[in-house]
């Protein structure tokens, strides 16, 4: 097979510097000694440049990919004329191993990541003034009350808070390792915590962790041993199991520092939220985030913001989800009035200000969509999907098979995927995909004989993958592939179009546009909606919405829709009107609760510890 006999350990030279572009470059007719840049994208993690000699527009061409990223690149030859850096698989292999993350985090992150999670004294602080502080103190009141009733001895030692978020383009490829635009709302959820009398523990008594919650009702109280190390039960799927993985993510994120993580501590915890549950806006990792921040300050211990993003994302998979890191990157990174732009590998974040006259508003489909419930069958399958879809391009592309093995995600072969792009005047990965992947689902077996590897083998690591390769009958690996690449790229479309410098009208109706593509690549390519989202969305494009599209994972969940800011009012009574009263009307839902299932939200600041 074409690139078999490659080898990185006599790696060939890197190809010469590209000269600067400039404003007076000749045009195609000059000489053919001038050589330029046709397509220069720019993706996560690489460069991938194709130059072509101007007097041969079909034979003398190179590719070359090169990294950009941590130092050295590796190259290897991937046909006559071609070299592939195979530096981000090797680095992959690095971070799995635990080598390198912390040093190339320090070099990679900005000064927002640096910061530590920000402590307030006031409520204010964090909400403002007005309606949402007067809100806020009678909620923090009722919860300090509870605290007292439950506990005893006392108030809360402190108060950690961490927001949902809605996703404004960027579905389902986090974990792919590409970049997403989300901003927080400001609903959030509250973790009131206090350690337990260290007496009690000298004296015998074995340190626990009780967890309760102020809507017992739903939540019953939990307890836990105060051990680190224990399992969280994926089988039995109980609310609390989030503060587990959270209070698990500081200890483990310790133990990666090499620091003591101490004798075993006990809390007791009340849980306050308002973020809407199996919803698609990250009430999960709301409570997952806040608990981490809780046990870190409860400890007397401070990380950076991106530290916490980047440990709440691992430990939450301990709830048995194989989830990017967007959530906890938005919930810790957030800053009041402005949406952000979320790189990977480190967890980054920079700032996109939304055009003032447009709104976002947030409505609920009432379809509850609980991520670790089903995720054999649907969230993990397509993150299974990707990984497939990756490692079938990987070897129709050439990379050698001691290779392959090591691929994770789509982005870690958007590099081939751009060099055969480039060699057929075509910047788009998506080239790569229709002539690679077939469109017809694959089978298990398809898939082993393309890669001569056996998938359960292949995914032992995983248990959840496991549970995937038991349950999927067939994989969708075009179309999984196809949403990927094209929604990486309207996410910088997106971004682009609100930098653009063009009349706040003409950004409005291209965001617009763009919602509406992802929303229909989430429906047809990921085939992640459902019936009750369709009917939202046709109704909200029907009430004058610019764009409107599913967010968060989907199969029901929330909308967020693209309106007008002057027509907010109106646009949520025309919601309340054509999708909400008839569910009013069966008894599914309370109408003194509707504020609960739709609003706009402007976007909010991100986690922080409260000392009141």
């Amino acid at each position: 097979m074409a690139g078999d006999d490659r080898t990185v350990s006599t790696p060939p030279p890197p190809p010469p510097p590209l000269p600067e572009p400039t404003s007076n470059e000749p045009d195609s007719s000059s000489s053919s000694s001038s050589w330029r840049i046709d397509t220069f994208e720019e993706v996560r993690v690489r460069v991938v440049v194709v130059l072509r000699s101007k007097h041969s527009r079909s034979s003398q061409k190179s590719t070359a990919i090169r990294s950009t990223s941590f130092g050295s690149s590796n190259w290897i030859r991937h046909g006559e004329d071609r070299l592939i850096d195979v530096g981000r698989i090797s680095r992959s292999r690095q971070r799995r191993a635990g080598n390198s993350h912390r040093s190339r985090g320090r070099r990679r992150m900005g000064a927002a990541g640096r910061e530590a999670v920000p402590t307030f004294a006031s409520l204010e602080d964090v909400y403002g003034q007005g309606s949402s502080l007067l809100e806020a103190q009678g909620r923090y009141q009722r919860l300090r009350q509870k605290f007292c009733e439950l506990y005893g001895q006392g108030e809360p030692e402190l108060y950690s808070r961490a927001p949902g978020r809605v996703n404004l383009i960027g579905e389902h490829i986090d974990y792919e390792g590409y970049s997403v635009l989300p901003m927080a709302l400001l609903h959030d959820t509250v973790v009131a915590i206090r350690r337990q009398n260290a007496s009690a523990s000298a004296s015998g008594h074995i340190p626990t962790l009780n967890v309760a919650n102020t809507d017992d009702d739903r939540f019953p109280r939990c307890s836990f041993p105060a051990d680190p190390s224990q399992d969280v039960d994926r089988a039995n799927h109980v609310w609390a199991n989030y503060f587990l993985c959270g209070y698990k993510g500081v200890f483990e994120h310790l133990q990666a520092k090499g620091r003591d993580v101490g004798p075993p501590v006990g809390f007791d915890v009340l849980v306050d939220g308002v973020v809407p549950i199996g919803a698609g806006v990250s009430s999960s990792s709301a409570l997952v985030c806040s608990s981490a921040i809780a046990v870190m300050a409860a400890l007397g211990l401070s990380f950076s913001k991106q530290e916490v993003s980047e440990f709440a994302c691992v430990c939450e998979r301990h709830i048995g989800t194989q989830s990017g890191g967007m959530d906890q990157a938005i919930s810790l990174m957030a800053d009041a009035g402005v949406a952000k732009l979320i790189d990977f590998d480190p967890i980054r974040a920079s700032d996109v200000a939304l055009p003032p006259k447009g709104a976002f508003v947030i409505a609920n489909s009432l379809t509850v969509s609980t991520k670790a419930v089903s995720a054999a069958t649907k969230y993990n399958c397509r993150v299974v999907e990707c990984r497939l879809a990756a490692m079938v391009l990987a070897v129709k592309l050439g990379m050698a098979h001691e290779l392959v093995r090591d691929v994770r995600t789509l982005s870690d072969v958007e590099g081939l995927c751009m060099a055969y792009a480039g060699e057929r005047d075509s910047s788009s990965p998506l080239l790569a995909v229709k002539a690679h992947l077939h469109g017809e689902p694959y089978s298990a077996q398809e898939i082993e004989s393309i890669l001569r590897l056996s998938l359960p083998e292949l995914m032992a690591h995983s248990p959840s993958s496991l549970e995937v390769l038991a349950a999927a009958e067939k994989f969708h690996l075009h179309d999984r592939a196809d949403h990927v690449y094209s929604e990486a790229r309207r996410v910088f479309a997106f971004r682009d179009a609100v930098q653009s410098g063009d009349s706040e009208d003409a950004t409005l109706t291209r965001l617009g546009s763009l919602m509406d593509e992802s929303h229909a690549s989430c429906r047809d390519l990921y085939a992640c909606s459902c019936a009750e989202l369709e009917e939202l969305v046709k109704v909200c494009r029907a009430n004058g919405a610019l764009g409107a599209r599913l967010t968060g994972a989907g199969w029901g969940g929330c909308v967020v829709a693209l309106v007008d800011a002057g027509s907010v009012p109106s646009f949520i009574q025309s919601l309340k009107r054509d999708f909400f009263r008839s569910r009013i009307d069966s008894g599914a839902i309370r109408e003194q609760d509707l504020n609960d299932y739709v609003f706009a939200s402007k976007p909010s600041g991100g986690a922080a510890i409260l000392k009141l």
